[in-house]
């Protein structure tokens, strides 16, 4: 028997075939490349425990830094700015002595950066940072996501909203204090077409512990204040009218 041809079947296929590729083109597709989640703070776990840490990697020169608004590292105002300003207008890398770490290199990345942008300077800048370290560090540990949002580039916000995820998921609880940032010197410093980075080694003092869903330490010591080293990267584009660096690495270091 001779069987006409239904022309809606050819619609349907062709609305399925549309519908698969919206849904591609939106959610994406696993390659097997993909980075899993991760711990913006296992690189510390993993050294204090002597094992290898997986680092977070800066981003590629104008990504994620100085995009978003809301000052995060503000330039100190007064006096010592005007302290700051002079002593750069006579040698930029000068007023940074200082601060830099012992046979660091970065002094002539710090004068080209402050030859580049007016407004960097030490004092501020170094206030910030610090400012900056000790609300990421507590964001991240209550799982603040708003908090952590415009002091992240995104690339590394990604990375800590995914380690927050993970920790909900497990059902996990992470309680730490601030006692205090001991030492913050510049590491490194360095300008890359018109983005500056500023690489910061913070040793700070804290109380961390994680509890599990019953409450029982699963890391760290709820009466145990420990030594913590850092090494954290900041930039921003030293052309944009947003004034604000942003986070955009993190590691461990001793």
């Amino acid at each position: 028997m001779h069987q006409s041809f239904d022309p809606s079947i050819v619609i349907f296929a062709v609305l399925a075939i549309f519908v698969v590729w919206k849904l591609r083109s939106v959610l994406g597709t696993r390659t097997g490349a993909e980075r899993p989640p991760f711990d913006p703070f296992e690189a510390r776990r993993k050294l204090r425990e002597g094992k290898p840490g997986r680092d977070a990697a800066p981003p590629e020169p104008g990504r994620g830094a100085g995009r978003r608004t809301g000052e995060v590292i503000p330039l100190q105002r007064g006096e010592a700015r005007a302290a700051d300003a002079t002593a750069s207008a006579a040698d930029p890398a000068a007023a940074w002595r200082d601060l830099v770490e012992p046979g660091s290199r970065a002094l002539d990345g710090l004068g080209r950066i402050a030859a580049a942008d007016g407004g960097f300077e030490p004092n501020g800048f170094m206030q910030g940072a610090r400012g900056a370290y000790e609300m990421i560090v507590t964001g991240f540990a209550a799982g603040d996501r708003a908090a952590l949002k415009p002091l992240l580039a995104k690339d590394v916000y990604d990375g800590f909203d995914a380690a927050i995820s993970a920790r909900e998921e497990r059902g996990e609880k992470n309680e730490t204090t601030f006692v205090s940032t001991e030492k913050s010197l510049v590491h490194d410093a360095q300008l890359r077409g018109r983005t500056a980075q500023v690489t910061i080694r913070f040793q700070s003092k804290m109380i961390t512990v994680t509890r599990g869903r019953d409450g029982a330490v699963v890391d760290g010591a709820p009466d145990q204040v420990a030594d913590v080293f850092d090494l954290w990267t900041f930039a921003r584009e030293t052309d944009a009218r947003d004034p604000n660096w942003r986070l955009v690495a993190t590691e461990a270091g001793a």
